[in-house]
């Protein structure tokens, strides 16, 4: 009988692998593949990625469009994924991997530079337009919503008319590498801090910041 009452209780395996779903997260790094982009504004995904990873000793593998790290942190599942089909086709690594560790859409974290916002400035935010940047915009495609979350970090807009693919495409300044690795850090504790305290705390703490 106590058996009987425990077993009536106790999770299904069902219950359990949602409950196992919701501890994983997927974090993805925008940038485009290639040497002569690694230290570019438009990079700046593949950087924090690549920042967090060292820093906590992981190494990425080449998987299937893409690269992907696994960090565990406080029972969490964080896969760092840095597509490899360049920028505008983005959303196809996204949903990939999305599907195939069964990750939900509220435990996305895409990580994209943006020109609207001053050198290192940070907007978290729920949902939104691509904004003109062709990662989101193939995104938002793939997965048909605009309901995932996104890290914009600023890059600032000092460019000339007409040359704002130059400066995108452009490595930063010796003043904001010299900013950068602070900069950085914080993104990590973004990454952690999505995970383990939700979104609208993350935006609380970090917005602005």
């Amino acid at each position: 009988m106590i058996k009987w009452i425990k077993k009536l209780f106790s999770s299904t395996p069902k219950e359990e692998n949602i409950e196992d779903n919701m501890k994983k997260y997927l974090i993805v790094g925008l940038g485009n593949i290639g040497a002569e982009y690694v230290n570019t504004r438009h990079n700046i995904g593949f950087k924090v990625l690549d920042f967090l990873a060292k820093k906590e000793g992981l190494s990425f593998e080449t998987v299937k469009l893409g690269s992907l790290a696994e960090y565990k942190f406080k029972g969490r599942a964080f896969f760092l994924l840095k597509p490899n089909t360049y920028m505008n086709l983005s959303g196809k690594a996204v949903k990939y991997w999305m599907d195939k560790e069964n990750i939900p859409l509220e435990n996305i974290l895409v990580i994209t530079d943006d020109l609207n916002l001053s050198f290192g400035t940070i907007r978290i935010k729920p949902k939104g337009s691509d904004g003109g940047h062709n990662g989101l915009k193939n995104i938002n495609l793939v997965l048909n919503t605009q309901n995932y979350t996104r890290y914009r970090f600023g890059i600032s807009d000092q460019f000339k008319k007409g040359q704002q693919v130059d400066y995108v495409l452009g490595e930063w300044t010796a003043e904001e590498e010299a900013k950068l690795p602070e900069r950085l850090e914080t993104s990590a504790e973004i990454i952690r801090t999505f995970g383990t305290a939700g979104l609208e705390n993350t935006m609380t703490t970090f917005n602005g910041k």
